[in-house]
């Protein structure tokens, strides 16, 4: 496996899975975090997240330029975990940046990746249809995000209560 995309709703276990599946592979671990830390709430979950990690784990903030970040730590001894391309999609948008075009180099740099990628998103699309246009609109980002990177990743995993179910 070079590439792994692994979805799932909130409170899935995606990223509990996608860790455990990283930390099963040898070489060094780059966590690449694409959450910011807008308010205390945010603040402790990603504290929380931290803290589930173990010493072999490198943290690396890329809220906006994940392919750069991957393309980085592209070594054939190290794994890279994105986590999550949902709120990386959600800067992109709020940045006013080309979220296709961000995608599309992203594939890019995944594919021309040295070592394994682990890439974490949320499957949005599950639920009722969003009251205001821009929540439709990220909805519909996140999922065309979604659906290119599962055609381009050599597996796609979702996981629903904690229990992952291979899609590819």
């Amino acid at each position: 496996m070079s590439s792994l995309l692994v979805l799932g709703g909130a409170r899935s276990g995606k990223s509990h899975y996608a860790q455990h599946r990283a930390e099963a592979l040898p070489g060094a671990l780059v966590y690449l975090a694409t959450a910011q830390a807008f308010d205390e709430e945010m603040r402790e979950r990603i504290a929380l997240h931290r803290g589930e990690r173990g010493p072999r784990w490198s943290t690396v903030e890329a809220p906006l330029e994940l392919a750069k970040a991957i393309s980085a730590f592209s070594w054939p001894d190290t794994v890279v975990l994105v986590d999550c391309l949902t709120l990386w999609a959600s800067n992109l948008l709020l940045a006013e940046q080309d979220v296709e075009a961000a995608t599309q180099a992203l594939i890019r740099a995944v594919a021309m990746a040295g070592g394994p990628v682990i890439l974490v998103a949320n499957e949005v699309g599950l639920g009722i249809v969003p009251d205001n246009a821009l929540a439709r609109r990220f909805r519909d980002i996140a999922g065309r995000m979604n659906q290119a990177l599962a055609q381009a990743a050599d597996g796609v995993v979702f996981v629903a209560a904690g229990l992952p179910l291979a899609l590819k």
